[in-house]
């Protein structure tokens, strides 16, 4: 049967030989707004209409005309609907912070292991049996650890407790160098002025210090498991990620985001490696010149130095200032320990461990560290180096190369 023109399909009028009431009874669906009848008005024209246009090709009609986006009351709309929606998108941003940063770093970690899991899968490996071999791996290094650590950490902390008393009298004692230092910085006042809030405020700073440990451990918690769906399901996120690329632009987007994955995994894991190396050299050396308490500083300097640029140096003051309770040559001796190791760190292990992966200036590294360190703390500062190096290799790729053209 051929198709009406338009004429005859905007002025609704009915086929010749059939009443309005039957033709617009086969544009009503059987199982909507039944009983059907005449009185329906505009309507009743419009389901003329959409009886006429409904053919086997097309059950439910061709396209209709498009809308002129273009009018003013369009044009207005949609800058109000823009404004909404942005302010709807950064209130929403703002209320769940914390878990797109708890996402954020499990994503992180995600590729960071991908490697791993990759090149176990490459010796015909299947991926879950991949992904459980990496997650058991770590979870019995961290587990031996613990096992082995736990013991000397109590036994060293009680031993801390016991001797404060010891380091309070050093303070007081003016012909020690830790009185001097203690009177030109005024340590014992500051530490008295802290602890002498009243019994309702300690009360709630340990409730608070008791709401917070919980609260990390719920979060270590989501980050395991967000890790763990993220490494998981990686493959399909990516093809996904991929997906949302035009057709024309997608096979250089993969080459791209590729590097980038591959440049995030080397320094996830180049960066654990180092950080390994500096705890335990950390714990001999210690060990070596009689600082107490070496197991828990090697883990302090293990995990600070997972801070780029900053945290081996944070790491270096805290040793060096227990290093100062046994004696002036043992911190003197302990801060040239870190400076020399900070070196061989720089410019031996960092270009063996993680090499060129990141290419990235030492000027903007410094910058971006300091800028994620102030936007997202020490999450940021964490991925501000393999962010940094992204942007410049899209920066390098795609952008220079358009202004050149330009």
């Amino acid at each position: 049967m051929p198709r009406p023109d338009a004429s005859s399909e905007s002025t609704g009028s009915s086929d010749s030989g059939r009443s309005a009431d039957e033709v617009g009874e086969a544009g009503h669906h059987d199982l909507v707004g039944q009983p059907h009848n005449s009185g329906e008005g505009p309507v009743a024209d419009a389901e003329d209409t959409a009886a006429r246009i409904s053919t086997p090709d097309r059950p439910l009609g061709p396209l209709g005309k498009r809308v002129d986006l273009r009018s003013p009351f369009f044009v207005g709309m949609a800058a109000a609907a823009g404004v909404a929606l942005t302010y709807g998108l950064v209130q929403l941003v703002i209320s769940i912070q914390a878990l797109l940063i708890l996402m954020g770093l499990a994503l992180f970690l995600a590729v960071g292991l991908e490697p791993a899991v990759s090149w176990l899968v490459t010796r015909r490996l299947p991926r879950w049996a991949a992904v459980t071999t990496v997650f058991m791996a770590v979870l019995a290094g961290v587990d031996g650890f613990l096992a082995v650590a736990i013991p000397v950490l109590v036994e060293q902390a009680t031993q801390f407790v016991t001797n404060v008393p010891r380091y309070l009298q050093q303070a007081r004692d003016h012909n020690t160098f830790l009185g001097q230092l203690n009177d030109g910085l005024g340590l014992q006042k500051q530490l008295e002025q802290l602890f002498s809030a009243q019994g309702a405020t300690l009360m709630g700073g340990v409730l608070g210090a008791g709401q917070a440990v919980f609260s990390a451990l719920g979060n270590v918690l989501i980050l395991i498991v967000l890790t763990v769906y993220f490494v998981a399901n990686l493959p399909r996120l990516r093809a996904v990620g991929y997906r949302l690329i035009p057709a024309s632009r997608r096979p250089r987007a993969i080459l791209l985001g590729d590097e980038i994955s591959a440049k995030v995994g080397a320094y996830v894991l180049g960066n654990l490696v180092i950080s390994l190396i500096a705890g335990t050299v950390t714990f001999v050396f210690l060990v070596i010149v009689g600082v107490p308490y070496a197991l828990l500083l090697a883990i302090l300097v293990a995990l600070l130095d997972l801070i780029p640029i900053i945290g081996a140096t944070m790491a270096g003051i805290v040793v060096s200032l227990v290093a100062l309770t046994v004696s002036l040559p043992v911190c003197l001796v302990t801060i040239g320990f870190f400076l020399l190791y900070q070196l061989v760190e720089e410019y031996l292990l960092v270009p063996k461990i993680i090499g060129g992966a990141m290419k990235v200036p030492a000027l903007v590294t410094v910058v971006a560290v300091l800028l994620g360190g102030a936007l997202l703390g020490v999450v940021g500062a964490l991925v501000a180096i393999p962010a940094a190096a992204a942007l410049l290799l899209l920066a390098r790729e795609v952008l220079f190369p358009r202004l050149d053209r330009g």
